[in-house]
């Protein structure tokens, strides 16, 4: 994508996703917010609430899911997992709510992949947006390619991940 050229936004992305959306996430920390910090204070989610839980995020997912988008996540992880690993496995519930698959890979066995330097979504394998993070997990910024070699080695590296992968109803932490 040139330098110059407007970055669609993440709505547009899944908008325009025909067949296939996966994201490939490899940090054990991605910072504090207002969810994360209510978790850490003893506030849990009341799933029978939806209102409660639902954000536009899940609208955009669910609406892909039913245009036969298939959305998945695979998550590296250290373990023991970290405490913020511990909240986003609590929340993963709301990701399968909308229509995600999500699978777990334990770092441990994710010695031999060959991955990329950062996090990332791939939409149907046309457009990758890469995710740049502060040391501490803040997000700095988003970079979007469409460079058939990295676009090759995001989905090579998440079919790999994702064969690794443990579903997250039978990933224990």
């Amino acid at each position: 994508m040139p330098r110059n050229a407007r970055q669609p936004s993440f709505a547009e992305c899944v908008r325009d996703t025909h067949s296939s959306a996966v994201h490939l996430e490899m940090r054990d920390d991605y910072g504090d917010n207002e969810r994360f910090a209510a978790w850490r204070r003893g506030d849990r989610i009341d799933w029978d609430n939806r209102s409660s839980w639902w954000r536009g995020f899940h609208d955009r997912i669910a609406e892909a899911v039913a245009r036969g988008v298939s959305v998945r996540r695979a998550r590296i992880v250290s373990e023991p997992v970290s405490e913020y690993i511990r909240w986003e496995h609590e929340m993963t519930r709301a990701n399968l709510a909308a229509g995600e698959q999500v699978r777990w890979v334990p770092r441990r066995l994710a010695s031999t992949l060959v991955l990329p330097c950062n996090d990332y979504w791939l939409f149907d394998d046309r457009l990758a947006r890469v995710h740049h993070f502060a040391g501490d997990g803040s997000l700095v910024a988003d970079e979007f390619t469409s460079e058939p070699d990295a676009l090759k080695l995001f989905a090579t590296s998440f079919e790999s991940a994702w064969d690794l992968g443990i579903p997250h109803d039978e990933y224990r932490l």
